[in-house]
């Protein structure tokens, strides 16, 4: 996956790597000169050649330096793209999963890929062109340089190094699984941090600290503990191949001595010895390095890749006369049945494969242009279940859901979502302007957002603020109220005057007279639009064309207001516990 992005920057790839093995070609250079110049030009006594060797040394060094900024900086900059490029493919992928597909990867999961994921891709193409160039070259051309120099000595070398490069390699193989086992890890401690910092406030009134604590706790023990068993596996070679270089130069300098005696070899073999046996030691390390890259960019790279490659299986279907409805409905479901996965969506982010819930059971309604449906029934009943389907967020098992008498599986999924104003209770608040926030970058011009606010009641409290429309709310909407927060997420859903307007217990935080207000000022203002209400105050969808009543997946009730009180007691219980009027 990893090559993908990097052929398309293959040029500058090349360019990085030739200039480093060039610059690390002159950094070998660099000891055989000294060597040169300590056995054959010092004993000549002439000082101008001594400085000509120096002033080559010197000019060596420069041109090596200056190679390898150019080179890292090359890398840096190749790295850096690449991440940009997989983090841009990754978020676009991540909007065009199903509700299915995001349950089964689960939103931390999705983040921590989109973050620590990429950034373990980046450092390790970073990482390729650089130490992956420079520490074989040193590593091969210190052992082939100082074969040259003396066989005798460089077969401790010979010895050792391929060792060295076993352990190095075998210790980063067993490395990949652990660092995919810590990803792993990392996403239970998102998920956990995830739900506390939003629901922060939940958790302080329920003086929840402590058991949120000891939850937090064992999520970050369990990571904290794997990651140091890859920790300290992978910290296994680098004092392995400090000691056994260190050893080796002791046996340089001890051998080296009896052979300078000994008039077999000269003072500054020894030197140069010495110069590449540090350059060895520090590819080696190197190299090291690189494998536990490697091994956390595999394990990484996996896992952006599960993301990338998903095929989206919510494919738009062709338009036939069996995906048709030409009976004047607006909104359609026909014996719609729907099982989502256990804890999916936002009550829990982890996939328990295999466990299934029936969401929706046999569920059959009808609604016309220019009416209103009211949902109501427990949480859970499937009231926001519905939503998710007329949307396609979720394709159904059973049945057909149709929009315009055209079933939504044929739909572009933009075209058919633009039809929609949508507007629920924990909808998200954005850092941004109060007029960007109702907006959303859409193509509404001022007079439609200030028209929106109006009819939603978000005008007064606006006009209240710094600034008024240009007012900056802050993350998650903290800054405002719960009532703020609400009529603002409904004038978003107002604002593109959608054909269909959806408000999932959108007016939960609203007192009932601006409630009241608000609804009114929609039938007077947005009047052909085509209205699907879910509530838990029956006050909210009195006026409602049709209103069902849910439970357990199931319709059990079906009807006007006044319908219901004669038909359905549980309808008729909720009405008198509610309004504290007998029917």
């Amino acid at each position: 996956m990893i090559f993908r992005y990097m052929r398309e920057r293959l040029g500058r790839i090349c360019v990085s790597m030739s200039v480093k093995t060039v610059a690390s070609l002159g950094e070998l250079m660099i000891p055989y000169i000294l060597q040169h110049m300590i056995d054959e030009v010092v004993p000549l006594g002439e000082a101008g050649l001594v400085v000509l060797w120096g002033l080559l040394m010197v000019a060596a060094a420069l041109a090596v330096r200056q190679g390898n900024v150019f080179a890292n900086r090359t890398a840096v900059a190749v790295a850096r793209d690449c991440a940009e490029h997989i983090r841009q493919d990754l978020f676009v992928q991540t909007t065009r999963l199903s509700g299915g597909q995001i349950d089964r990867f689960g939103l931390p999961s999705l983040i921590s890929r989109m973050t620590s994921d990429s950034y373990n891709v980046q450092t390790f193409i970073r990482a390729m062109q650089t130490l992956g160039v420079r520490a074989p070259i040193l590593l091969v051309g210190g052992i082939a340089v100082t074969l040259t120099m003396d066989a005798a000595l460089a077969s401790i070398l010979c010895v050792m190094a391929p060792v060295l490069i076993c352990v190095v390699i075998f210790v980063s193989w067993r490395g990949i699984p652990l660092y995919d086992l810590v990803q792993r890890r990392l996403d239970t401690v998102v998920r956990v941090m995830r739900e506390n910092i939003s629901g922060i406030r939940v958790v302080k009134a329920l003086s929840k600290e402590d058991y949120e604590k000891r939850r937090f706790h064992q999520a970050n023990e369990n990571l904290t503990r794997d990651d140091l068993r890859a920790g300290v596996i992978m910290a296994i070679p680098g004092p392995t191949v400090q000691l056994c270089l260190n050893v080796g130069l002791v046996l340089v300098v001890l051998l080296g001595a009896q052979r300078v005696n000994a008039g077999q070899t000269k003072p500054g073999v020894i030197l140069a010895f010495l110069t590449y046996f540090t350059m060895i030691l520090q590819s080696v390390m190197g190299l090291n390095r690189v494998f536990i890259m490697l091994s956390k960019a595999s394990a990484s790279a996996r896992r952006i890749a599960e993301v990338i490659d998903t095929v989206n299986d919510q494919p738009v279907l062709p338009l036939t006369e069996e995906r048709r409805r030409d009976n004047g409905a607006v909104l359609e479901f026909d014996h719609v049945s729907f099982t989502h996965a256990a804890g999916g969506g936002e009550r829990a982010e982890s996939f328990a494969g295999g466990r299934r819930e029936k969401s929706l059971d046999d569920v059959s309604f009808r609604l016309e242009w220019g009416q209103t449906m009211g949902l109501i029934g427990a949480t859970g009943a499937g009231k926001t279940t519905i939503v998710d389907l007329l949307m396609r967020f979720y394709d159904a098992d059973q049945g057909g859901v149709y929009v315009d008498g055209r079933d939504v599986r044929t739909y572009d999924k933009d075209a058919l979502r633009r039809r929609f104003g949508v507007a629920m209770q924990n909808d998200m608040i954005f850092a941004d302007t109060l007029e960007e926030n109702i907006s959303m970058g859409r193509p509404v011009n001022a007079a439609a957002v200030r028209q929106a606010a109006e009819a939603a009641m978000a005008a007064g409290f606006i006009a209240e603020k710094p600034g008024e429309y240009q007012y900056r709310a802050d993350i998650r909407g903290a800054n405002l109220s719960g009532g703020q927060k609400q009529r603002l997420l409904i004038a978003r859903a107002l604002a593109a005057r959608p054909e269909i307007l959806i408000l999932d217990d959108a007016t939960s935080a609203l007192d009932y007279r601006t409630d009241a207000a608000v609804r009114r000022n929609i039938r007077e203002g947005y009047g052909q639009v085509t209205s699907v209400i879910v509530a838990q105050r029956i006050s909210s969808i009195l006026s409602a064309d049709l209103i069902l009543v849910l439970e357990e997946g199931r319709v059990i009730g079906q009807g006007t207001h006044q319908e219901l009180l004669k038909t359905c007691p549980v309808y008729l219980d909720i009405y008198q516990s509610q309004m504290g009027e007998l029917a």
